[in-house]
């Protein structure tokens, strides 16, 4: 089994001592200066970003005026973030601001995603893998080219996993995925082929957002991922939307940008096709690409 990792108890941590801060009305700056950090170090210990010493979360603590039992759980906490998940030992290979979500998406019950570009990660094939990471990166040596699409392969093994439960993966796709071939348009049949097989598992709903769907709500979001986590915990971890790019990853967990983002996937899901219809699309491409290669 596959450990979660620290992600999630980091991101508590890091959301109960914003919100220690925030209650005490210290700001970052004054904290910094007072614990004689820098700024960031304090941003990316509040967004989970890295894991804490639990001596570093007491000092943050009692600059805060915390009582010495909420210190002991936070220090407990603490030390719960310090194990790895499988995903650290790929170095180089994920991105720091990435690592954060493969493990946030290890901990997911439920992944909604909504791509307009690219056929999402989880659910590429080894040659559509490799032509967009060659694409993106011509640079990049073989064994680094290969390290990244292992990274790949291990994260789609979340999907047929046991133990926990593997989540649920709701995908919505614009028709334009489909339409955008690879240089090997046999390799992008293969890809379309792929995707219908991954259809009919029990766990994974793909759905197409047709040309002529006409515009849905919040469409300026562009492609985004929703993570659910499981609720039938003491302490639920919020929904998590997340959007990336080639510098970096945005992260937001906040009541309102959970609503808006909810709004956005209703409306997607009122103009998709249904999953039947999307397959007969996904089809028809696939032959398309094949009769053209």
């Amino acid at each position: 089994m596959d450990d979660p990792g620290s992600t999630v108890p980091r991101r508590q941590l890091g959301r109960y001592l914003r919100e220690l801060r925030e209650n005490a009305y210290v700001t970052v700056t004054a904290a910094a200066r007072e614990l004689e950090w820098s700024a960031p170090r304090i941003w990316r210990y509040e967004t989970g970003q890295v894991s804490m010493h639990p001596n570093d979360v007491a000092a943050m603590c009692r600059v805060y005026g915390a009582s010495p039992e909420t210190i002991e759980t936070m220090r407990a906490l603490a030390r719960e973030t310090k194990a790895h998940g499988w995903w650290h030992s790929y170095g180089e290979a994920i991105k720091d601001w990435f690592k954060l979500y493969v493990g946030l998406e290890a901990a997911a019950t439920r992944i909604r995603h909504y791509e307009a570009n690219l056929v999402p990660g989880l659910l590429q094939t080894v040659e559509y893998m490799a032509e967009l990471i060659a694409t993106d990166q011509p640079q990049m040596g073989e064994q680094q080219r290969q390290a990244k699409v292992d990274v790949r392969l291990r994260r789609q093994r979340l999907l047929a996993r046991a133990v926990p439960r593997a989540p649920r993966l709701d995908v919505i796709l614009s028709e334009a995925v489909l339409r955008r071939p690879l240089r090997d348009r046999a390799a992008m049949a293969r890809q379309l082929e792929s995707l219908l097989v991954s259809s009919r598992q029990h766990n994974i709903s793909i759905r197409v957002l047709p040309f002529d769907a006409g515009l849905v709500r919040w469409a300026q979001s562009g492609t985004f991922t929703m993570l659910d986590f499981p609720s039938d915990v003491r302490e639920p971890e919020p929904t998590t939307i997340y959007m990336d790019g080639p510098c970096g990853a945005v992260y937001l967990d906040k009541t309102h940008e959970i609503e808006i983002y909810e709004d956005a996937w209703r409306s997607l899901g009122e103009r998709a096709l249904s999953a039947d219809e999307s397959r007969e699309l996904i089809a028809a491409m696939a032959k398309e690409m094949t009769d053209g290669a």
